[in-house]
């Protein structure tokens, strides 16, 4: 158990202040030291003062975490990160905005915003959990507290991906990967995270060169310093890697590794999500192996059902009907691709045209080939409100499939167009020049 010397020390050196400026002109410095000594007993205003030039409270000061205050925030907190294991993100968010920040330390404070944020993501609003998360990055990065800027900026970096947001993604990324380097925190769990993070953002902005590069320096980085976690991260995101490059062989082989050294830590979302994503795989690889997926889709499900977002649970939804689709059940699948439209919502996602696809491809199969067009449009009426993106491009290339496979060459065409300008490839020449050519 700590003494009030003990607090106020180490919340000295925590803010990076000697005895003297401490002491200001409040104090003297030899005050300062007999505090510290346990050989004074500061009054209430005394600590009031010290808390103020600490960055703390004089509650936490006096009592340490045993405080009314901070012991009920604490309490408060543990039954929101419950509420969000039990999958009741919107009852951990009543929870936490009912809080009294004001009057618990900065570092209970963080706590309590990182996890309103991780609530926040849980029901999609993406935007809030940014708007949080934004600024307790930049204060941690400001005291040099790089570990804490490090987990805070990870998920950060992640909510900018889910909303599309990649070019942000990636700066706000190498910032603190910057910081983590200058600070010699290089093999760090936290480094290696965020770094993986980053990768995949990358992926997804379309640097698949850089990305390819990046990934083997992180596994040689990860093999010769990281701990099982930190290996595990790194060769999920280079099987993504691998992945976008349609090199599926290799993206297996990393992914089993991932599963492996990710199995070996406590449960946490990353797990049922690399499963998922290997699932993802399984369905793609030529053969497709249907029954392998759902294997990893089933073990992911439980896990899913109580740490992962909406988003996710609409993904896995939608990959449990692909692989019901292939193994010829139509009724499980168009089940399953409902209830990811029906978590999806209204706002204009990627995923929702992903899953729009998978429900066409469903009314293909039943041989309802008009309500299969209408839903092949209405993915390409969504696609066309979406930031450009690999992910996007890949979207349009596999619409432009279906409306190949039905027909339709026009959309088919206009389709592949898209594909290939969202991948970067623009028009060599500009149609003002087609147009004057074509009255010669």
């Amino acid at each position: 158990m700590t003494t009030i010397a003990d607090r106020v020390r180490e919340a000295r050196l925590a803010a990076g202040l000697s005895q003297t400026a401490l002491a200001g002109s409040a104090f003297s410095p030899s005050y300062i030291s007999l505090i510290e000594a346990g050989h004074r007993e500061p009054t209430d205003s005394a600590l009031a003062v010290l808390a103020s030039r600490l960055g703390t409270t004089l509650e936490y000061l006096r009592h340490g975490e045993d405080g009314p205050n901070e012991a009920r925030t604490r309490l408060e907190i543990d039954y929101a990160r419950l509420d969000l294991t039990q999958g009741d993100a919107a009852g951990a968010l009543r929870r936490l905005k009912a809080l009294d920040l004001d009057v618990v330390t900065p570092s209970l404070r963080v706590m309590a915003l990182s996890e309103m944020a991780r609530a926040h993501e849980a029901v999609g609003e993406l935007e809030e959990s940014v708007a949080i998360l934004e600024p307790l990055v930049a204060d941690a990065r400001a005291r040099h507290h790089h570990v804490e800027a490090a987990t805070l900026a990870t998920a950060l970096v992640a909510s900018y991906l889910e909303a599309g947001d990649l070019h942000r993604s990636v700066e706000v990324g190498e910032r603190v990967l910057v910081d983590l380097e200058e600070a010699d925190l290089l093999g760090t769990d936290e480094q290696l995270r965020l770094a993986s993070t980053v990768l995949w953002a990358y992926v997804e902005r379309g640097d698949l060169l850089y990305s390819t590069h990046r990934a083997a320096e992180l596994i040689a980085l990860a093999e010769s310093q990281g701990s099982p976690r930190g290996r595990g991260s790194v060769y999920w995101n280079a099987a993504l890697v691998a992945e976008q490059r349609r090199d599926y062989e290799l993206a297996q082989r990393y992914t089993e590794r991932a599963l492996a050294l990710l199995s070996e830590g406590e449960p946490d979302r990353d797990l049922p999500r690399l499963r998922l994503n290997y699932a993802w795989l399984l369905l793609r690889s030529e053969p497709a192996q249907p029954r392998e997926a759902l294997e990893h889709i089933e073990r992911a499900a439980p896990d899913l059902a109580v740490l992962g977002s909406e988003i996710e649970l609409a993904r896995l939804d939608v990959e449990r009907s692909r692989a019901h689709l292939l193994l010829g059940d139509l009724a499980t699948a168009e089940s399953f691709v409902k209830a990811a439209l029906d978590r999806l919502g209204d706002p204009p996602r990627i995923e929702t045209a992903i899953a729009q696809l998978s429900y066409g491809d469903v009314l293909y199969a039943r041989g309802d080939n008009d309500g299969a067009a209408k839903a092949y449009r209405w993915a390409a009426d969504m696609l066309g409100m979406m930031q450009a993106s690999r992910q996007s491009a890949a979207a349009w290339r596999d619409l432009g499939d279906r409306f190949l496979r039905q027909g339709d060459a026009a959309a088919a065409a206009q389709a592949f167009d898209r594909a290939l300008r969202e991948a970067g490839f623009r028009p060599s020449v500009p149609l003002s020049s087609w147009e004057t050519w074509s009255l010669t």
